[in-house]
């Protein structure tokens, strides 16, 4: 698993329709993103598979 920090870029790749998103903060497996479709998510990392974009 690739290490996932605060002002990374990501999308889920299991809900294309979020659209992309900004991390947040991380603490621990919780993960906050700011997606541009979907708003500010909380995601467990250890349930959901973000990908990292350059």
């Amino acid at each position: 698993m690739q290490l996932i920090e605060p002002g990374m870029r990501v999308c889920n790749p299991a809900r294309p329709d979020w659209g992309v998103g900004q991390v947040q903060s991380v603490v621990g497996s919780r993960i906050t993103v700011n997606f541009e479709n979907a708003g500010k998510l909380l995601i467990n990392a250890g349930l959901v598979t973000l990908d990292i974009l350059p």
